[in-house]
């Protein structure tokens, strides 16, 4: 079998089995068609060399590319993969954390309890990913494959050519000014911690001592019956607080709407919880006869002191959010 022949083989093999005799056919008319009347071994090799390799040549013959993913479609597939990698990182890790502390039953040291979430949040991260990364590519593969044009210009996340006039749409965003996707990140995880600390506070906020088996839970700071009787309002704080870190990643710098919306939810959930802690129920009587004789302290002082320190986190904290989004806003 002589170099033609194999070439021609190497070629043909690639193919669908259906096309390989016409393609071998017409691939053996091209060949000597570029060869002289009287060829040797040297003008066969230039001619192989010029046709190239036999695996780029049988894409050709098939009309698909070589690559999983190539230039036209990969910046729009990255920036996709980019994007929904955080939210569906934070909304995993968001689902499992309720999950554990419905489990949880008291036997278990909560910082036990805390190292799991931790571990497993991980691995739901990961696992996350792993499903992103598959689905994600497994459908620009298939776009990369029944895409028909011959164009391999790059797509803009909008799925179309790239054109001066896409510069227009494109702000200019100051480093102060902008919001990365690890600040709405953790964002999303302060919400998460905060609904979990709220909606299990009396297996989680309270007073802690030391024994042979560790940190034991002793006593409640909240009464939970108190805390449930909000629970409607406290899921509307939850649901506004992802709306607008939403928001944030979508927008990705700080508007002057964005931080008159932070304004508002910063003063909305300020009074809500403010209302929460002026209730005389709020707190576990157990937890207040523990505190005053630990500290020889009147029930009176210890509730001033933790609803007055409570109340003066709650507006301080606000107002450097408030403070700090129209501060980003107002950059140029």
């Amino acid at each position: 079998m002589n170099l033609i022949e194999i070439y021609i083989q190497e070629v043909t093999r690639r193919l669908p089995e259906k096309n390989r005799e016409d393609i071998a056919l017409e691939l053996q008319s091209t060949i000597e068609d570029m060869l002289p009347d009287d060829y040797s071994e040297e003008n066969v090799m230039d001619v192989l060399e010029k046709l190239g390799d036999p695996a780029i040549l049988a894409s050709q013959y098939r009309d698909q590319p070589m690559h999983l993913i190539g230039p036209r479609y990969f910046d729009v597939y990255v920036s996709l993969l980019k994007m929904i990698f955080p939210i569906a990182a934070v909304v995993a890790v968001i689902s499992i954390i309720p999950e554990f502390f419905i489990n949880f039953h008291g036997e278990e040291a909560v910082i036990h309890l805390l190292l799991d979430i931790i571990a497993f949040g991980i691995w739901k991260i990961i696992e996350v990913g792993i499903h992103v990364f598959f689905w994600l590519t497994l459908v620009f593969a298939i776009l990369e494959r029944t895409d028909k044009g011959k164009d391999e210009q790059p797509l803009t996340i909008h799925f179309k050519k790239w054109t001066p006039n896409d510069l227009k749409d494109i702000p200019y965003i100051p480093k102060k000014k902008a919001i990365s996707k690890i600040e709405v990140f953790g964002s999303l995880m302060w919400t998460a911690i905060w609904a979990t600390l709220y909606f299990f506070a009396n297996h989680l906020i309270g007073v802690y001592e030391g024994s042979s088996n560790g940190l034991e839970f002793v006593v409640s700071v909240f009464n939970q019956e108190v805390l449930f009787q909000y629970r409607a309002i406290i899921l509307i704080m939850i649901g506004s607080e992802i709306a607008l870190s939403l928001y944030k990643l979508i927008k990705g710098q700080w508007t002057k709407r964005m931080a008159l919306c932070n304004t508002v939810l910063q003063i909305f959930g300020n009074i809500v919880f403010i209302v929460i802690l002026i209730n005389p129920n709020v707190m576990n009587q157990d937890f207040i006869t523990y505190m005053t004789e630990l500290f020889t302290i009147t029930a009176e002082q210890l509730e001033t002191w933790i609803i007055g320190g409570g109340i003066f986190g709650l507006v301080v904290t606000g107002a450097i959010s408030v403070f700090d989004g129209f501060r980003r806003a107002r950059i140029r």
